[in-house]
């Protein structure tokens, strides 16, 4: 049989095998994001309860992955219950990925490489999106993954704008060995107040094109949406970052009462250890909107001000003793509008819908402040730096914060900086020199030549002496 008669069997068996991949997962359609300081275990947990087919681990850097066990141990700690389970990496090393993967390998169903993330750091890192201007680079990490591994090696991408090259970039990667690819409808330059929509008609192009499953991910903020990007894109699966971080239960259609997932996340988070960092982000989250009133305010210093588990669970218990009644309808909540069409409680998990990019773009248009302004107790306006600063002496006030700096006088001998506890106000070279000189110690230095001769003479004499006797 010709070359050219056997080429589409080759391609049909190849296609076969990667669609086989997306059954070896589950065949998942609800799935959970790779979310930094989120997805993390508990919240995994708490997001599979609810719905959840596939979930994905925070984004991990491969070199620090490779290098540093206590950070292996943190971002690998699962259950049997965490599976199917994706383990994502960011880098642009692909021998350094090679060998994160390998070490994920055993823990993990497949291996996903980040080329989504737009923020500043992916950049100075020249990972994440950044990578989308590099094919070849591109090539070689998928096909160095693909050919190392025993497991399969997926993508998560964001498109470019315009549609043919997002569909040439997603058959780059296909071919270079993903066996599954998984698209943000947005570029790299949508982010923060520029977000916007996501365009479905991106990633359609690519699922009508690709022979391997399609993810979808981008505007979903109910499951309602999740049915309508199924149907109309005719993807295998739809993922979620932010809408299941404002209500977990999303992929089972369900509004809770906020301390509900909130409560349950936190016995979770008191099972499989979170740090506080994490635990308060999600509950800023749940409690978005019921925290953005003003009565509610206490609640909202408390959660920002403290970090233990039984702080959090006295943040939810307060609102939940608060809006129960309300929420079983005892009282009457009152709005203060006369149009309740799809208008929600504030006490419920519900979508945190952002600012149109047209309407901050007009903002600043017209002169208005651009940047959130940070000010300190007394009403002083101050930086974002000083003020996240002042937030954690907030929270641990009983910890020591008066950490002398380090001096920047000079050394009186040379142009180095002094010893910090020098007694001679001298660098560490100079104080040497001058001990060695001049027999003196230093205890800032932890010089101790005069003790240390003196220590040596009164040996020698002790020898001399046992000597002298025999």
């Amino acid at each position: 049989m010709s070359e050219t008669m056997e080429s589409p069997d080759k391609e049909d068996a190849v296609s076969k095998k990667r669609t086989n991949v997306w059954e070896d997962l589950g065949s998942p359609r609800y799935i959970v994001a790779p979310m930094v300081d989120a997805s993390e275990l508990a919240w995994r947990l708490l997001s599979r309860r609810h719905g959840a087919q596939l979930c994905y681990t925070p984004m991990l850097h491969s070199s620090v992955f490779c290098r540093d066990p206590k950070y292996r141990r943190e971002a690998l700690a699962s259950t049997s219950e965490d599976r199917p389970l994706i383990v994502q990496f960011c880098g642009s090393d692909p021998n350094i990925l090679l060998e994160a993967a390998r070490w994920a390998e055993p823990y993990c169903d497949a291996i996903d490489i980040n080329i989504g993330c737009p923020q500043a750091i992916a950049k100075r890192g020249h990972y994440g999106a950044f990578l989308q201007d590099d094919w070849d680079l591109l090539k070689k990490i998928v096909s160095t993954l693909k050919n190392g591994l025993c497991i399969p090696v997926t993508c998560k991408l964001r498109v470019f704008s315009e549609i043919n090259r997002t569909v040439q970039y997603a058959c780059m990667l296909e071919n270079a060995g993903a066996s599954l690819l998984t698209i943000h409808g947005r570029t790299r330059e949508q982010k923060g107040p520029l977000t916007g929509l996501a365009s479905w008609k991106h990633i359609k192009a690519v699922r009508d094109t690709v022979k391997i499953p399609v993810i979808a991910n981008g505007n979903i903020q109910c499951m309602q949406d999740v049915q309508r990007c199924i149907e109309e894109i005719q993807v295998q699966g739809v993922m979620s970052a932010e809408g299941n971080l404002y209500n977990p239960y999303i992929f089972e259609s369900h509004y809770p009462a906020c301390w509900e997932p909130a409560l349950e996340y936190l016995e979770l988070a008191e099972q499989y250890p979170v740090p506080a960092s994490y635990i308060r982000g999600h509950l800023f989250k749940l409690f978005h909107h019921v925290l953005c009133l003003a009565e509610n305010q206490e609640e909202r210093e408390n959660l920002a001000t403290n970090s233990t588990l039984e702080a959090f669970k006295n943040v939810a218990y307060a609102l939940r003793d608060r809006y129960l009644p309300y929420h079983e309808g005892h009282l009457i909540w009152q709005t203060g509008k006369t149009d309740y069409n799809l208008e929600l409680p504030p006490w419920l998990c519900q979508p945190y819908v952002r600012e149109p990019p047209q309407e901050y773009t007009q903002k600043i248009q017209d002169g208005l402040p651009r940047k959130r302004e940070y000010r300190d107790e007394e009403g002083n306006e101050i930086s974002r730096k000083r003020s996240k600063k002042l937030k954690r002496i907030a929270r641990r006030p009983n910890r020591t914060t008066s950490i002398p700096k380090r001096s920047s006088d000079r050394c009186y001998a040379c142009p180095n900086p002094l010893g910090f506890k020098c007694e001679y106000k001298l660098c560490r070279q100079c104080c040497r020199n001058k001990c060695y000189i001049e027999n003196l110690d230093c205890a800032g230095h932890r010089n101790l030549t005069k003790t240390r001769r003196q220590m040596a003479k009164e040996f020698e004499a002790k020898r001399k002496e046992v000597e002298n006797m025999t």
